[in-house]
């Protein structure tokens, strides 16, 4: 890749992720088929980096901003971890439904819906880093499915729980792709190595996230009218959930690979504090491939600091931020306009907040 930026592959890269980012609020169709139009727009990313990026010589298999086997590869196979995963315990929740909700009754009986709640939130944001954050998601929409909430306090419980899912995942590398390529590959560090590093920042937050969490449910809430479609959930809808996942996972690798130059060219040797601002665009971008192009060894702690958390953070403002904010608007069918009203304040709060605490407070 070229070290001088290309001016024509930078502004037409820009005007993608404007379109990206615009498009689902703007247009009414783009939003009935997210999938579709991230797909075609990582396509058409990837495209324009072929055309108008300088082919380097890098070592054959490499991954590279451009069309070759390697990116077709890497499209094909990375989704299917995760379709898997969508797939199995969509099976397991299908035929054992009935038996969470008398779990769920069981506990509710027994304790406060406001702190049922806290208790689901932290619980899967601490858990996501040994369990995965997919499969902490699709816990979260079979757990609030039977509660039965108001559409309203149903999406802006699912939101905050999927910034505590993204968050918490990151402690281990078990957790979710960013924190497997950071400590396996970009920096080579043991299994712990986050937890030590960014888990003071991490577990604080997960509580805050859950105590935010109980302003948002009554004291007697779950009594909204459950339509057919949403008991009736057939094998067919399972299937076809897993599908849309596998679709819009790979979609965001073409989007993710195709926007390296970006990355390459203008944030990696960004100062901490603009480093931190910059990863916002995780809200719209898959923050591991983001990770993989920024993050090195040569960065000194703060910068490791502040990029991790720029992302994590901003990859729960919207939907194609993080894999649970996608399995879950899924699953719950959750549109993106609905998604942003609470996740883009929420996530410019916990944005300020950190940044705060790591520049001014500089814990």
């Amino acid at each position: 890749m070229p070290e001088t930026p290309d001016i024509a592959l930078s502004v037409s890269l820009f005007v993608i992720f404007i379109i990206v980012l615009l498009g689902p609020f703007l247009v009414r169709k783009i939003e009935h088929n997210l999938e579709a139009f991230l797909f075609s727009m990582g396509l058409v990313a990837v495209t324009l980096d072929t055309i108008l990026l300088e082919v380097s010589s890098n070592a054959p298999g490499e991954i590279l901003p451009n069309w070759n086997f390697g990116l077709v590869e890497k499209a094909i196979l990375d989704p299917l971890e995760i379709t898997i995963a969508v797939l199995v315990a969509g099976l397991v929740f299908h035929y054992g439904r009935s038996r969470l909700k008398d779990l769920t009754d069981w506990i509710l009986d027994r304790v406060q819906l406001k702190v049922f709640v806290f208790l689901v939130v932290v619980i899967l944001g601490l858990v996501s880093s040994v369990i995965t954050a997919i499969i902490a998601a699709l816990l979260l929409v079979e757990i609030v499915s039977t509660l039965k909430l108001n559409r309203k306090t149903q999406v802006n419980l699912v939101i905050i729980a999927c910034f505590a899912i993204g968050l918490g995942a990151a402690l281990t590398p078990v957790g979710e792709p960013l924190s497997t390529i950071v400590i396996k590959t970009k920096l080579q560090e043991d299994f712990w190595y986050l937890f030590y590093q960014i888990g003071r920042y991490i577990i604080p937050g997960i509580i805050g996230l859950g105590i935010a969490s109980m302003f948002f449910v009554g004291k007697k809430q779950k009594a909204e009218v459950v339509t057919p479609e949403e008991e009736s959930e057939t094998l067919k809808d399972v299937g076809i959930r897993a599908f849309k996942v596998y679709v819009f996972v790979m979609a965001l690798v073409f989007l993710g690979i195709g926007f390296i130059p970006i990355a390459e060219w203008y944030i990696k040797s960004l100062v901490p504090q603009m480093l931190y601002w910059v990863n916002s665009v995780s809200a719209v971008l898959d923050n591991a491939t983001l990770a993989s192009a920024e993050i090195t060894k040569d960065m000194v702690t703060l910068q490791i600091n502040s990029a991790l958390m720029g992302l994590l953070i901003a990859g729960g403002m919207l939907i194609p931020g993080n894999i649970p904010n996608i399995i879950a608007a899924n699953k719950l069918r959750i549109t993106s306009k609905e998604w942003a009203k609470l996740g883009v304040p929420l996530g410019a709060l916990i944005l300020v907040v950190y940044f705060v605490i790591l520049f001014a407070v500089k814990i």
